[in-house]
């Protein structure tokens, strides 16, 4: 019997942790569904609500491909849910067998609980029942025994109404379960409509393209030939203010900054702020990943990024994203404004700027506006490239900011 009650136990605990685990998982891809669908819906809000202009181009493709590969995200995630509501499902099914397995056996046991305490009810009977003791000892024996008996009854009662009101929660997570899991399915059903009409939509704008395809490549390449002039120019600002505080500071040329007690403890606070790091804009998606991609649209092109493109709305201001020093504004032909706030041994860069509020050496603070962004007249888009260098070294901007 005691090894039975143990296993029991064993087996409830596990059944626990395995749930517990499950819920956890669930409320993980929960927080992904609702942040790929306000991605959708910001995707739609900044690049389809408010474009200007009427001939179709290559970035036209682009946004139609960038919101598939959202969509296609959410019912990932979306049937990842749903399975895992499954197994939810599938446990609380388990505990409410158990559960009434359980109910089942109190109530037999305190029936015939009842049925003996009917049989000898009257207080005429329990007082024979003590009288007739042989001695005073046994007399007190009994007593004790009936007030036991008595506090036993009440505990089974008790004990009753626990375990039915368990198996009603357990029944209502039940059927909440299995009504989100009925929503997932039904919201999928719908995204994959919009996914299928989006797909042929841009079937039908890459077939009216079709006889521009080396234009495409020429404009990206042009795009790619910029965004690397500028990317040298930020690289050389670095190289020599290194090499400046390097020799300021008597020490030998490297990749990092000579740093003062007080800027080593500002590097320190930002890296101590990665992944915690606010937006440089209010609102905005990303658009185009850090790193060297293929291109979504012409397949046979790579398109390298020293950030992330981030579009936004056109009366959003750029903003710094931690408190530091303006270290350079760029600007030649051909580009619009870039600003570089250093941290300590590090760097931010804000890149595609119209009007710029700051100045070479001013003291900036976290969330402080810089300046305004570029909106593209033809398109309607507002888009700011936004950078992170640890010395001469790019980084990953999406690892530092808060998602």
């Amino acid at each position: 019997m005691k090894n039975l009650i143990f296993l029991f136990f064993i087996l409830h605990g596990f059944s626990l942790f395995a749930q517990n685990k499950l819920n956890a998982e669930q409320t993980k891809l929960e927080s992904q569904r609702i942040k790929l669908r306000k991605e959708i819906k910001q995707i739609n809000s900044l690049l389809f609500e408010n474009k200007r202009k009427k001939n179709t181009t290559i970035s036209d493709v682009e946004d139609i491909q960038l919101r598939i590969s959202v969509r296609k995200q959410l019912i990932k995630v979306n049937n990842q849910q749903a399975n895992l509501l499954d197994n939810l499902i599938n446990v609380n099914q388990r505990n409410i067998d158990q559960f009434r397995n359980e109910l089942k056996e109190i109530k037999n046991e305190y029936a015939l609980i009842l049925q003996k305490s009917y049989k000898s009810k009257s207080m005429q009977n329990r007082l024979m029942f003590i009288f007739s003791s042989d001695n005073f000892l046994q007399a007190y024996k009994r007593l004790d025994y009936l007030k036991q008996y008595n506090s036993y009854r009440k505990k089974q009662a008790i004990k009753i109404k626990n375990q039915t009101l368990n198996l009603q929660e357990l029944n209502k997570e039940m059927i909440l379960k299995k009504n989100i899991k009925k929503s997932l399915v039904e919201e999928n059903r719908n995204i994959s409509k919009n996914l299928i009409a989006e797909q042929l939509e841009q079937e039908n704008l890459l077939k009216s393209l079709k006889n521009k395809t080396k234009n495409f490549q020429k404009e990206i390449s042009q795009k790619q030939a910029l965004a690397s002039l500028i990317d040298s120019k930020i690289e050389k600002l670095i190289r020599e203010a290194i090499a400046l505080s390097n020799k300021e500071a008597g020490e030998k040329v490297s990749n990092f900054f000579s740093l003062t007690p007080e800027t080593k403890i500002l590097a320190e606070n930002f890296k101590s702020n990665k992944g915690q790091l606010p937006w440089p804009v209010i609102k905005g998606v990303v658009i185009q990943n850090y790193g060297t991609q293929t291109h979504p649209i012409v397949k046979t092109t790579k398109i390298k990024s020293s950030g992330i493109s981030i579009a936004t709305e056109s009366n959003i201001k750029a903003r710094v994203v931690f408190e530091g020093e303006v270290m350079s504004i760029l600007s030649f032909k051909n580009s619009n404004p870039t600003v570089l706030i250093k941290h300590g041994n590090y760097i931010t860069a804000y890149k595609n700027l119209s009007k710029v509020y700051v100045k070479k050496g001013q003291k900036v603070d976290s969330k402080e506006v810089l300046g305004e962004i570029f909106t593209n007249k033809d398109t309607g888009k507002t888009i700011l490239q936004f950078s992170v260098f640890n010395g001469m070294k790019p980084e990953n901007p999406a690892f530092w900011l808060l998602q």
